[in-house]
């Protein structure tokens, strides 16, 4: 089987992690602290608050801004749930702007009468590793008045214009084992606003300044050191991992193109895309359907994953809690989501693998 995704930790991640044991201080410390350093030169950003998870990042992130009683963040409805968890779990309102069919993310051409007066921010996700349109994001969270908080789990390295993700307002990136960047469990918040570092550096810790000097009621989202000695050496190597995966994206999408029914996916001007995934369309006039190609894939001894199967707000949870606002839904999102497959994209293939990734899917399509 050759597997969608593969975890692979290299010998300069043991060594650190042995270093970390033998030092005897396992929980936050030193190497957090290289750990966000690391994340500020890979988005430029003036501060890293690093947290033990994508999600919190996400929570901590909200709650800096002291959102009132009310406050709505829109966000995408094509999104891992943790998106929208983290809002519930901040006290805020979700409500949802549809997709661009052609890179996933976020239309700013549709968040014409879903942001309004009660919009303390916006949140695009960089689904895939593709940035979302941040300029016309930016100006419309500018003219309401809202916060950019940019949703960068699967974007580690990504560009708009020239310009790191992570560096619009607040930003979060998850390091979860699967990532293009990883440490098992971890997250990090970057901005550039000094005030609101130092916020969610208290919220992190038990919403305490110094010791047994409480400030806020707060948690404890500390990363250890542990898991950031795994994450520190990957950085030195994320240039190559995105173009070993750009490299096999672009295999793809020369040997998969001319297939009815099968759409790839694009790469928008101007952006760096870091392939997290390798996400094509099944339309309907395909040979065969979405979840008949997956069976068949999986058959065929290729991995290949649904990611996401519906939109977010999709489950009953979601759709009887008044703290989310489907209104009148997001159509695209909720076809994007009945037609997505993503193939192996990691930079652990061979040649002979994505060979037979592309000949697979070929030879079940024609």
């Amino acid at each position: 089987m050759i597997p969608i995704t593969v975890v692979r930790c290299e010998e300069e991640e043991l060594a650190l992690v042995e270093e970390v044991i033998r030092s005897g201080m396992l929980a936050q410390g030193p190497m957090v602290e290289r750990f966000e350093a690391a994340c500020r030169e890979m988005t430029g950003a003036a501060h890293a608050v690093a947290v033990n998870s994508g999600t919190t990042a996400l929570v901590v992130a909200l709650e800096a801004l002291r959102l009132a009683p009310g406050s709505e963040v829109v966000t995408s409805p094509f999104t891992f749930v943790a998106t929208l968890n983290a809002i519930l779990e901040a006290g805020a309102t979700a409500r949802f702007a549809d997709i661009s069919e052609d890179d996933f993310n976020l239309d700013p051409t549709r968040l014409d009468g879903v942001v309004g007066d009660a919009t303390a921010a916006i949140m695009p996700v960089h689904l895939y590793g593709q940035a979302a349109d941040m300029d016309p994001i930016v100006r419309i969270a500018t003219e309401s008045g809202a916060t950019v908080v940019e949703d960068a789990a699967q974007a580690h390295g990504a560009t708009y214009g020239g310009r790191p993700v992570g560096t619009y307002g607040l930003a979060t990136f998850s390091f979860y084992a699967t990532k293009n960047l990883q440490c098992g469990e971890g997250g990090v918040v970057t901005t550039d606003d000094d005030e609101l570092a130092d916020r969610m550096r208290v919220l992190r810790n038990q919403g305490m300044r110094d010791r047994y000097q409480y400030e806020v009621p707060g948690h404890n989202y500390r990363l250890s050191d542990l898991a950031a000695a795994v994450a520190v050496p990957q950085f030195a190597r994320l240039d190559a991992v995105v173009a070993a995966r750009s490299a096999n994206a672009a295999y793809y999408g020369e040997a998969l193109a001319g297939i009815e029914g099968l759409v790839t996916p694009t790469v928008r001007p101007g952006r760096r895309h870091v392939w997290h995934q390798y996400t094509v369309r099944i339309a309907p006039d395909a040979r065969l359907g979405r979840d008949e190609l997956v069976d068949a894939l999986v058959a065929a001894g290729v991995g290949a994953g649904v990611y996401y199967p519906g939109a977010v707000y999709d489950h009953d949870c979601f759709r009887a809690d008044p703290r989310v606002r489907i209104d009148g839904g997001c159509p695209v999102a909720e076809r994007v989501a009945t037609e997505v497959v993503s193939l192996p994209v990691h930079q652990h293939l061979t040649d002979a693998d994505r060979e037979q990734v592309a000949d697979t899917v070929r030879r079940l399509l024609t």
